[in-house]
């Protein structure tokens, strides 16, 4: 289930957002890319700063909207593939878009990506976090375990 909102402006003219309060619902992030490819659609890919506003603006409309949503972070279609651990400085060049957009636009959040065993990317909806060096936890990007739930 989600919702989905569409627009006549932009490339994609669609976006559905699944949040999940159940937390036995939520999924990792490869079950969140096939559930998304079941649908006819992808793990969203981020292009631009526009793009990113208005995704920001959907979730804060959810949330103005008395759904309840609440701390739960959101999985974008941004990733790391390969075995092993990425440590070297090279690593934030290594994440691509799994619906091979070639966009370069990033959105981290302070001291992220921080790679390592880290290799999938949710956009942080953190609400009721105390705010960190960056800010609020609050639709920057962190790579995290893709085996986490979200």
């Amino acid at each position: 289930s989600g919702q989905k909102v569409c627009y006549g402006s932009f490339k994609r003219s669609c976006y559905k957002i699944a949040y999940f309060q159940d937390l036995s619902r939520r999924v990792g992030f490869q079950e969140a890319r096939q559930a998304c490819e079941m649908d006819g659609g992808a793990l969203l890919s981020l292009e631009s700063e526009a793009e990113q506003q208005l995704i920001e603006n959907m979730l804060q409309n959810l949330t103005k909207s008395g759904s309840g949503i609440s701390d739960g972070d959101f999985w974008i279609g941004l990733w790391r593939s390969g075995d092993g651990l990425a440590t070297s400085s090279a690593c934030p060049d290594l994440y691509h878009w799994a619906d091979g957009s070639i966009s370069p636009f990033r959105n981290w959040y302070t001291d992220e990506p921080s790679c390592g065993s880290e290799a999938c990317v949710v956009m942080y909806h953190q609400p009721t976090a105390n705010p960190g060096l960056g800010g609020p936890y609050l639709y920057q990007w962190n790579d995290d375990r893709c085996n986490m739930k979200h």
